[in-house]
Parts: structure tokens; C-alpha cells; sequence
């Protein structure tokens, strides 16, 4: 290292500090990055390598990019998972003896960004803090550095809890310690695109008292002091917009793993992984950005205390009652802006005049807020009232402060209104004075000579000057102007009194604008000082952002209110999948019951596939989760239990990255769901079993079925295509067979899409493959060869000629060719119709005209007994 230059040395230093991060190094009006740095940052970046003499034998690799445009560049490279120091010159470089001082001012990761493109408005960006202690428990806190929000839980199950947590916030970065095993963190990082940073400080430093103030618990202060240090020493900075750290127990709320979460779609679409077609793009009528984000937080965290969520509901029905004073909240609504990161900005000292215009503006609606809340006369919202502080005294110092559109940069000048400081009055009146003289003088000077064109200009170099074009140089008086420049058409002159006042006007300006500047520092730091009531006010705003767009979706959805049963009762009269009835638009949704109580407990769900019993599944869960974030609910009646546990398994799909085959999975999933579930949970079993072979797969099923049943008694809907499992009806008694009927028609399957009691009588498969268009040969085929799998002969004229398999398996059992396959042992076998005695082969020929699809459950019962009655 002692052969390269002072700068490559002093590069070297600082970039030791930083091994993890690109160094962005300022070098005049360039951030340059060397070695490594400037070699992955060119590809990253696509900009030029080049490279350079640093003193050593070797050129040194090495790009950069211009200064003013760095927050592209550095958007980038966060959004695609690195981190970037940004590295500035902190003295003068003329004052400067040898290499002029550098300092990294700020690093950026994935979890701190505050501004740019990693910031989604209507999502915070959370980063995450996790310390593993001795007895296997987890201390888990998260911030969003742009609001200030700031929590910490200890999580004592498992680590699928942190896992849990992590997925739910969508957590960009995560700190921890060097001694967190390497197996967790791949654990972590399979699950959700996660950069880890080591910080092994957990002193509490006198900066974070205030913030950790109402921690009792060692475990929790650890693992929140660890991470306000890697706050603190990234963006190099206090933390004073940091809300104190609230305390929070995932049991108080209902519990969702991430298995379920994406099935049930809550906050993304499983397909596109997009907001588009999940619950949350429903629900999103809010105004505001921390409207928005609130939402999202409530439904990843459903509420479990009953007294909670009809605090919410009665707000929501009065709001949803008062149409046209929602209308005008609304209006207002949309006035406020983001008030979280605002407080944010101001404590960070990144606000401009436009963002203080902004909290001007938001805290001017506040009264109408206000207002229009006390109009409706209801005493569920005055908690909301009292709450709502419209901080006049910062709208009213902003009002007199600042002109109403200020320039972009805070370093221009043209931000302070005239009258607010008498300091800065004075140096605008010298200004705009001697600017006037300086017109009057043009206009004089063109009299006395006669020169029309002539003209009183300004430049950086020469600062004002008289302008004489050549045609006209004959008509000035001899030694009237000292000439100070030659054009190529025109000659530039001066005179002592037009310098005498440029420097008044120059040195004016100068100091107006330091003047300006000051006194805006000035004005964001005593704003700083109403950060935690601004932040107050935001949460309030916030929630009443969501109860107004709580109240209308209801109202335009036709949604009702549902009650709470206290008998783990479940009455959903007509209820509709919430967000496949928005996306049918004009089609009629058909809408279901689902009544269970203490004798039914479980319900067995058959049906053709694409009949509709996925949806019903989840339209049930959405339900339940729609009704305890304290929104009404898509039916014509809803009595519901508060569950406290969804559990889902549905769909299919390999887990590629952990190597497990979709039935692992399946498997994986009804494991977690039986071994936390409560009788106060809701599970949702699709088709459990159908990865493995048939006897396996029904076996599975039957015992998961009966386990559930017996062991746990959690309200339980499970859909399946085994029929034979519908005999559990007679052997369990808090289980009943429902199914989603079908006609068919002209051969082909119609669904009905309407659930009715009892089993269904057929699956409808090769139907459904005909829908899909399989090709017609393949379609004639797969009928022949069902008829031989259900026994029954295929007509002469239709077989064709196929090679007998002779192939004997477990579920197999060899016979002729016209009967290969079988579910049963030859025993279990109907008899052939020529091997039936007469009266057997009347009941047949009888029951094979039966219509049981014209017939009520009644008129087939009967017609079931004069038939075993018959042949008894």
C-alpha cells in the first residue's frame, strides 16, 4: 500500500470500513469508485471501466458517476440488494493542507433507504433486528426508518415465528450478529429476499434512552438497542423522529402463517406476486399514503379481542351511514399528505419548502377534518376528535414564513415570504433598488446617446456591462465608457458608478441567500420539535383514512355487518368471494351458505374440479379476516366465531429451492396446521393426498380427517376427490358431506357452482379436460378406458384395439382386458348383470332410469328404500 498515491490511500481507509458497501468516493464533481468497486459498479451500472495511475506499477480500475445525478444510480444498485457509502469532502479544498479530509456521510442499505425509487408510498420499508438467545427463544424488532415506527416482540415457538414476521413486513434487510448460524439465515433467505447485516453492538447508548424508555425486559432492549445502532451508525445522524418502541405479542392477534397468507392471497396474487387481484387491492380505497399503509398492516394482523373489532365496526357503520359527510371526508382526505415521512424528512434535515408547503397544506384540513367528523353528532367518533391535534402553531409559523411555491432547492433563495425577517428585507430592497437603477441607467444611456439597440447586460465572468453594437460605436462620446470586452459584433463597457452598484447588488444577493438559507435551517429545526405530535396526528388520520375506506367498500359492495358468536357458531347467509365477485364485474357471482356449530364441526367438501370448492374454502377465511380487521363482510348475513389460527393447504406447488416435491410440501403444511391448531382455529384442506398414490393418498386423508375430528374439533373445510371418504359422515358425527353440484348436458359438464348437502355423485374429470380442449382422440380414449376402470364393458363397435397391460402393483389387480384396473380386490367387485339373479337385474334395469338429478333428497331416499326393499 505504501506505493499508491495519498488519495488511493486515504481511498483504502475509509472503503476498509466499509467492506460490504460500494464506496462512493467524491472527487470534485464526481462520486469515483476503484478496484472491485469500480468493476462490479461498471456492470451493475453499465457505465464506462476505465482507469487510472495510483501510484502503484498497475493502473487501477476505476469509474464514477456525476454527482447531481447519483440517486438513480444508487437506487439501483439498492434495488437489487447492495449497499452504498456515500463518502463527501468535509472541508474546504482550498484550505486544505494535502489530501482535503473525507468522511462517509451516510450509507444507504435496502432496509434504511428513504427517498427514491426503493420507496413505495403505500408500503413501508421496514428493516428488522433478530437476537438468538440461549434458551432458543428469539428477540424480533423492526423500524421504518421514513416514518419512525418502531416495535419489538420475543418470539418463543420456533423460528418458522421469525420467518412468520419477516415475510408478513416484507422485510428488506435484517441485522444481526456474527454468531447467528449460517443455517437460519438460509432458512430465512429461501423464504424471502433478505440482506443481512452484522451489528454485535447492544450497549444502550444515552441517545437511545428515550426511545427504549418503556422497555423492561433485557431481551427486548438487546434487540432493539442493536438495531438503533446500525440506524445511528449508517446514516450518521441522530434518531429524533425514532417513536418510542412499542411492544407487541403476535397471540393478540390472529395468526396467519406466510404458507397461508399466499394462498389465501391477503396482500399479493400467488401467480404475479402483485398487489393487483389480492384482498388488499380490493379493500384499497383509502386517500392517503399512510392510509394505505395502515391497511396493509391491519390485514396482516387480524384482531382477536372482540371488543377491538366492534370499536372499529361501530365506526364503520356510522361512517357508511353519513354518505354525503364521507364524501366530504374524502375530499379532505386527499389533501393530507404523507405526514409519517414528512416527520421523517424534517428530522433527518432533508426537507425542502415544497415538503414544509406540504405539512402546511395537510395540517390546514385538519380543522375541516375536524368539522365534518363533529357534524355527524356521534359518540363513537369523539375519541377520534380528541385525538386529531391540528398543531396551528406550525401551520401558522409556515404560513408566515414561507411564499406559497418555493423553489426545489433550499441553496436559491426566493423561500421566505417578505416581512418575516428584517434582515433579509434589507438585502432584498438593495437588491430590487439597485436593479431598478440598473434599468433606469439603461433607459438613460440610450436617451443620451441615441443608441435604441443599446442595452445594460449581465454575466458570472464580467458581472454588468453596457453592450454598443459596432454599427453604433460612431455615435458615442469619446471616453463616455471604459471598454472592458470585444465581440465579434458588439463592444462591452463599464463605467465606475455601474461597478460601484453591481457590488452592492452582488454582495445583496449573496448574502440574501445565506440569509434565506439560515433562516430555513432555522425554521425545519423548530418543526423538528413537533415531530412526535405530527406523528400522533399521522396514526390518527391514518386510522380514519381506513374506516372510511372500510365504510366504502361496504357500502359499495353491498357488504354487512357480522356478529360474533360466542358458540364458535358460523352462519353465512349468501356470502361471496370478496375479490372473485369484483373480478366477474358483470357476470352474476353465486353466492353460498356456510352453517357450522357443534354438530358441525367439519364439512367434506365434494365436487367436479373448477366447480368452485377452492373458492368457497377461501371465501370463508376471507371472511373471517375481512370481519376482525373490523370490516363488514360480503353476504346477506354473517354470525362468525373469532378465530384465532387460519390454516391453509391449497393448491400445489414444488418447493424448488428446499428440494421438496409437492407432496413433501402438502405434507409440511397439514403438519404445521395440526400441530398448533386450536378448536378455535379455521382449517382449510384442499384435496390433501392427491401427490401420492391413490391408497396412500386416501389413507392420509381419512386419518388426517379423523385426527382433526377427534384430537382437535377446529372448524375444518376439506375438499376431496377420494368419494370413498364420504362414508365418514355415518362414523364421525361433527362431520357432513356437502358438495358443488354440476349437470350434465348434451354431454358436457355445467356448474352450478352451488353448494348443497351430501356427497356428489361424480368428479366430472374428463369433462373438465374436454372444456380445456384436450384433443378429441384423447378425450374418446380416456371415456373408453374409464368404462374399464368402473367395470362395465365397452360396446363392440366402440373398442378399439389395445395391448392388455400386465403390470400388477399394490393398487392393481389383473383380470381380462376389458377390466384392468380396479380400487377393489375381485370380492369387492359387482357381479356382471348375466351372473344376477332376476329379481337383482330388475333393480338395476330400475335404477338406472332414475333421474337423481330431477329428484329432492326426499323423493331419492324413497325411491332407495323400495328398491332394498325389493330385493331384500
Amino acid at each position: 500500500m505504501a506505493t499508491y498515491t495519498p488519495m488511493i490511500m486515504q481511498y483504502l481507509q475509509v472503503k476498509a470500513d466499509y467492506p460490504d458497501a460500494f464506496l462512493f468516493f467524491r472527487l470534485g464533481d464526481f462520486y469515483e469508485m476503484f478496484f472491485d468497486d469500480a468493476v462490479k459498479a461498471s456492470q451493475e451500472l453499465e457505465i464506462t471501466l476505465t482507469s487510472r495511475d495510483g501510484g502503484s506499477t498497475e493502473r487501477i480500475p476505476m469509474c464514477g458517476i456525476p454527482y447531481h445525478s447519483a440517486a438513480n444510480y444508487i437506487d439501483t444498485l439498492i434495488e437489487r440488494g447492495y449497499k452504498v457509502a456515500i463518502c463527501e469532502q468535509v472541508e474546504d479544498p482550498r484550505q486544505a493542507k494535502g489530501v482535503v479530509k473525507r468522511e462517509v456521510v451516510q450509507m444507504i442499505t435496502p432496509g434504511t433507504v428513504m427517498q427514491g425509487r426503493g420507496i413505495d408510498e403505500k408500503q413501508n420499508n421496514y428493516v428488522t433486528s433478530v437476537t438468538r438467545f440461549a434458551d432458543q427463544t428469539f428477540g424480533f424488532a423492526f423500524a421504518d426508518l421514513s416514518t419512525g415506527e418502531n416495535k419489538v416482540t420475543l418470539l418463543t415457538n420456533s423460528f418458522q415465528d421469525v420467518i412468520n414476521e419477516v415475510t408478513a413486513l416484507a422485510a428488506k434487510e435484517m441485522i444481526i450478529d456474527e454468531s447467528f448460524p449460517a443455517d437460519l439465515q438460509k432458512q430465512l433467505s429461501e423464504r424471502q429476499s433478505i440482506v443481512f447485516s452484522i451489528q454485535n453492538e447492544t450497549a444502550v447508548a444515552p441517545e437511545f434512552e428515550g426511545i427504549i424508555a418503556d422497555l423492561t425486559q433485557e431481551k427486548l432492549v438487546v434487540t432493539t438497542a442493536r438495531l438503533l445502532h446500525y440506524l445511528f451508525n449508517t446514516q450518521k445522524r441522530g434518531l429524533a423522529h425514532m417513536q418510542k418502541t412499542v411492544t407487541y405479542d403476535t397471540s393478540h392477534y390472529l395468526k396467519i402463517d406466510y404458507h397461508s397468507k399466499r394462498n389465501l392471497e391477503l396482500t399479493e396474487t400467488i401467480r404475479s406476486k402483485g398487489k393487483h387481484g389480492s384482498l388488499l387491492w380490493l379493500l384499497d380505497e383509502t386517500k392517503t399514503a399512510m392510509g394505505a399503509r395502515m391497511l396493509k398492516q391491519w390485514v396482516d394482523r387480524p384482531l382477536i379481542t372482540k371488543e377491538s373489532i366492534i370499536e372499529r365496526q361501530n365506526t364503520v357503520e356510522v361512517l357508511l351511514n353519513n354518505y354525503f359527510n364521507r364524501e366530504e371526508l374524502r375530499e379532505s382526505l386527499k389533501e393530507v399528505y404523507d405526514l409519517e415521512r414528512l416527520s421523517g424528512r424534517v428530522a433527518f434535515g432533508n426537507a425542502n419548502a415544497r415538503d414544509l408547503i406540504a405539512l402546511k397544506k395537510s395540517l390546514h384540513q385538519v380543522p375541516k377534518i375536524i368539522a365534518i367528523l363533529e357534524e355527524m353528532n356521534d359518540s363513537k367518533l369523539e375519541l377520534i376528535i380528541n385525538q386529531c391535534d391540528p398543531c396551528e402553531e406550525v401551520a401558522d409559523m409556515l404560513e408566515q414564513a414561507l411564499v406559497e411555491n418555493p423553489p426545489l432547492s433550499i441553496k436559491e433563495g426566493n423561500m421566505i415570504m417578505d416581512g418575516y425577517d428584517e434582515q433579509l428585507d434589507q438585502y432584498r430592497d438593495a437588491s430590487r433598488n439597485g436593479k431598478t437603477w440598473i434599468a433606469a441607467l439603461e433607459k438613460q444611456e440610450r436617451d443620451i446617446t441615441g443608441i435604441k439597440s443599446l442595452k445594460v447586460g449581465f454575466n458570472r465572468v464580467f458581472g454588468y456591462y453596457i453592450e454598443v453594437t459596432k454599427a453604433n460605436i460612431h455615435l458615442l462620446e469619446e471616453g463616455r465608457y471604459e471598454r472592458k470586452q470585444t465581440l465579434t459584433n458588439a463592444e462591452r463597457y463599464i463605467t465606475p458608478e455601474l461597478k460601484e452598484k453591481e457590488a452592492l447588488i452582488l454582495e445583496a444577493e449573496e448574502k440574501m441567500i445565506d440569509l434565506e438559507y439560515d433562516i430555513f435551517v432555522k425554521l425545519r429545526e423548530h418543526v423538528k420539535e413537533y415531530i412526535p405530535r405530527l406523528q400522533s396526528l399521522a396514526k390518527c388520520i391514518s386510522e380514519l383514512d381506513v374506516m372510511q375506506c372500510f365504510a366504502t367498500v361496504s357500502e359499495n359492495r353491498h357488504y354487512v355487518k357480522p356478529v360474533f358468536s360466542d358458540e364458535r357458531r358460523i352462519a353465512i347467509v349468501n356470502g361471496r368471494h370478496p375479490v372473485v365477485e369484483k373480478v366477474m364485474q358483470k357476470q352474476q357471482y353465486v353466492p353460498n351458505d356456510c352453517i357450522m356449530n357443534s354438530e358441525r364441526e367439519m364439512l367434506l367438501i365434494t365436487g367436479p374440479n373448477m366447480s368452485g370448492k377452492s373458492t368457497y374454502m377461501r371465501q370463508v377465511a376471507l371472511t373471517a379476516v375481512l370481519a376482525q380487521i373490523g370490516c363488514f363482510v360480503p353476504a346477506d348475513q354473517a354470525e362468525l366465531p373469532i378465530f384465532d389460527q387460519i390454516f391453509t393447504r391449497i393448491g400445489a406447488a414444488d418447493d424448488l429451492i428446499s428440494g421438496q416435491s409437492t407432496f413433501m410440501v402438502e405434507m409440511l403444511e397439514a403438519k404445521h396446521a395440526i400441530a398448533h391448531a386450536t378448536q378455535n382455529s379455521l382449517i382449510l384442506f384442499d384435496e390433501i393426498g392427491r401427490g401420492t398414490s391413490t391408497y396412500d393418498g386416501m389413507a392420509l386423508a381419512q386419518a388426517i380427517i379423523e385426527y382433526i375430528h377427534g384430537k382437535i374439533g377446529a372448524k375444518t373445510l376439506f375438499s376431496t376427490h377420494y368419494h370413498e371418504l364420504t362414508t365418514l359422515e355415518d362414523e364421525l358425527k361433527q362431520l357432513k358431506n356437502v358438495h358443488v353440484s354440476a349437470i350434465e348436458q348434451n354431454g358436457k359438464v355445467v356448474f352450478l357452482h352451488k353448494i348443497k348437502e351430501g356427497a356428489a355423485d361424480k368428479s366430472y374429470g374428463i369433462h373438465v379436460a374436454q372444456l380445456a380442449e384436450l384433443p378429441e382422440e384423447l378425450i374418446k380414449r380416456a371415456n373408453e378406458l374409464l368404462q374399464q376402470f368402473e367395470g362395465n364393458p365397452i360396446p363392440q363397435t366402440q373398442q378399439q384395439p389395445v395391448e392388455p397391460v400386465v403390470k400388477e402393483t399394490a393398487a392393481t389387480v389383473v383380470t381380462d382386458d376389458t377390466e384392468q384396473l380396479s380400487f377393489f380386490t375381485a370380492a369387492d367387485r359387482v357381479p356382471k348383470e348375466d351372473k344376477l339373479s332376476s329379481k337383482e337385474h330388475k333393480c338395476i334395469q330400475q335404477l338406472k332410469k332414475i333421474n337423481i338429478l330431477e329428484m329432492t333428497p326426499l323423493d331419492a331416499m324413497n325411491a332407495l328404500y323400495e328398491l332394498q326393499k325389493h330385493i331384500k
